[in-house]
């Protein structure tokens, strides 16, 4: 991937999920692995206003080049989790709707239907609260994914991650809907959920779906 087509993917991506109805206004933001450090979306910049020069290049040790604009408030938690997942290349976090009202409840997303193991595990945990942007967030984060793809985080969002771009999208596309299913079952009763053995299977049947 070169340094147009990385930016050019944030832009699309960050416009992608405003289109969706999984993120508004200036809320949740995106970055992809590169070289030494990652590109991250730009703070404070609406979907529509974005473009490919304001896509943000920091470096391993957290330095921006000088007249760069402002990186996210966040890229601290993107690039805490790019030193401790080597598995990671791209990351999301928006603002989902579903998500939110659950991650507001401290309410994990349960084993309730096999497509809950696209996060990476029977269930979608809940990252503990802390205030956006602060080093505690990002240990939070980092420590509840724990080899996940997907977390909620509480009074906050949802965030996945990816071997690229377009999966962590797909993924994160996949918990919201998750998330609205069991915001759903939530109503009428709650939901009857798949047993361990169950999801285990699942879990390894995930991993050979799909083309290689």
């Amino acid at each position: 991937m070169t340094e147009d087509e990385a930016r050019q993917q944030l832009v699309d991506a960050m416009r992608t999920l405003d289109a969706r109805g999984l993120n508004r206004g200036t809320s949740g933001n995106l970055s992809v692995r590169f070289g030494s450090g990652m590109f991250v979306t730009p703070s404070g910049i609406t979907p529509d206003r974005l473009k490919p020069g304001l896509m943000v290049f920091v470096d391993g040790d957290g330095s921006v080049a000088e007249g760069a604009a402002g990186p996210s408030s966040e890229w601290q938690m993107h690039l805490g989790l790019y030193r401790r997942r080597a598995d990671a290349k791209a990351i999301v976090h928006c603002h989902a709707r579903h998500s939110t009202i659950l991650a507001c409840a401290h309410l994990e997303i349960p084993p309730l239907h096999y497509m809950v193991a696209v996060s990476g595990g029977a269930s979608v945990p809940v990252a503990p609260y802390a205030t956006f942007g602060s080093e505690e967030l990002a240990e939070g984060v980092a420590d509840t994914l724990d080899g996940r793809l997907a977390c909620l985080m509480a009074n906050h969002g949802l965030i996945a991650l990816g071997p690229n771009l377009a999966t962590a999208m797909a993924i994160t596309e996949e918990i919201e809907e998750q998330a609205a299913v069991y915001c759903g079952t939530l109503a009428i009763g709650g939901p009857k959920l798949l047993d361990e053995p169950e999801m285990k299977r699942i879990i390894g049947a995930f991993q050979r779906y799909g083309q290689r």
